[in-house]
């Protein structure tokens, strides 16, 4: 991804939170990740993170997904013996999130994944996130979420973020971004 690509993306994302409320300093604004995955397909598979804090105890971020846009299926491994691995609690603060987890499949979910990204996605048990509800997902879950039509933002929670040893369904991910 271009760096004029990730500037135009983190703008973007700054106005979704200005529009929900949500103020930013000018380091957070500056410092939006914009995560492709590798995929060179943001618009579909792709989120912009905000990291208010994130140590060896807890993390807490905004995710911003613009309309319909999905982040991929993947879990959070164990760590070591003392750390099981991540887990997360996902508030919704804006919008409509679809989230899928491990569990019975819904029979007909909400969520729209473009056909080259089927063969990635294998969780369905949806839970439909709205402003002020949440979900907790327990860590070396397969999970992945899509915002709704209008674009979701969501607040994590969640024990210390370990983002590059994520394991994604997809082989062809790469979770730390590369700009050009």
């Amino acid at each position: 991804m271009k760096r004029e690509d990730v500037r135009r993306l983190q703008e973007e994302a700054a106005a979704f939170l200005h529009r929900a409320g949500i103020a930013l300093t000018e380091k957070e604004r500056s410092s939006i990740e914009v995560a492709d995955f590798g995929l060179n397909d943001v618009s579909n598979v792709g989120l912009e993170i905000v990291v208010y804090e994130n140590n060896d105890r807890y993390c807490a971020k905004e995710l911003i997904l613009f309309p319909r846009q999905m982040c991929p299926q993947h879990r959070h491994p164990r760590v070591s013996d003392l750390n099981p691995g991540k887990r997360e609690t996902f508030r919704c603060r804006w919008g409509e999130v679809y989230l899928y987890v491990e569990g019975t499949p819904t029979p007909k979910p909400r969520a729209i994944v473009p056909e080259r990204h089927r063969p990635h996605v294998s969780v369905w048990q949806e839970i439909v996130l709205r402003p002020g509800q949440q979900y907790t997902i327990e860590p070396n879950s397969f999970h992945w979420f899509q915002a709704g039509d209008e674009g979701a933002i969501v607040s994590e929670f969640s024990s210390t973020s370990l983002d590059e040893i994520d394991e994604f369904k997809d082989p062809n991910i790469k979770r730390i971004p590369e700009a050009s």
